[in-house]
């Protein structure tokens, strides 16, 4: 009975490894949000990465965060260095791409708790009054990756995040 039971359960996992490694390469998560204020209100909150401590929600989930900046104030070579809680984690953020007004691109390199390198990317489109704001992040996802996402949503997690952060964002531009 028990050689069964261990059979049965070596197949639901052979299962679960053979369907992750079917699982794409990649991954995007993004959200948008309308903001009513024009595209040069809003560049600059983004665009200078002090200003995230006004709005980023990685600020609230770890208020005693520890950071860096380095180079440029804003703009491309802006750099951040921070650590932080296990909800927040360790890692690097820097500005690689500027069109002002349009877009800021950015390469984040967590260190903790798990290893990444992503792209991260805000794009501002103007639309009449308001601007519509999209931060999305893409990146490589590695079959470690690809297997803890058969569990977890990340697209939910970091989603749910950038929700919060655009939201506030659109409060901050808008007073």
């Amino acid at each position: 009975m028990l050689k069964i039971i261990l059979f049965g359960l070596a197949v639901v996992i052979a299962g679960i490894l053979v369907y992750a490694a079917t699982r794409p390469d990649t991954f995007r998560v993004e959200r948008t949000t309308s903001i009513e204020a024009p595209p040069e209100k809003i560049f600059p909150l983004i665009d200078d990465l002090r200003s995230g401590e006004q709005w980023s929600p990685y600020y609230r989930k770890d208020p005693a965060m520890r950071g860096t900046y380095s180079g440029p104030a804003s703009g491309v070579g802006a750099t951040f260095d921070f650590a932080g809680n296990k909800d927040v984690g360790s890692g690097r953020v820097s500005i690689t791409g500027s069109s002002p007004h349009g877009k800021v691109t950015m390469r984040l390199q967590m260190f903790k708790p798990f290893a990444a390198d992503n792209v991260v990317e805000f794009t501002l489109v103007p639309k009449g009054q308001a601007t519509d704001v999209t931060w999305a992040m893409q990146g490589r996802q590695p079959y470690v990756a690809k297997v803890m996402c058969l569990f977890f949503d990340m697209d939910k997690m970091v989603g749910t995040d950038f929700a919060a952060g655009l939201a506030s964002l659109k409060a901050l531009a808008e007073a």
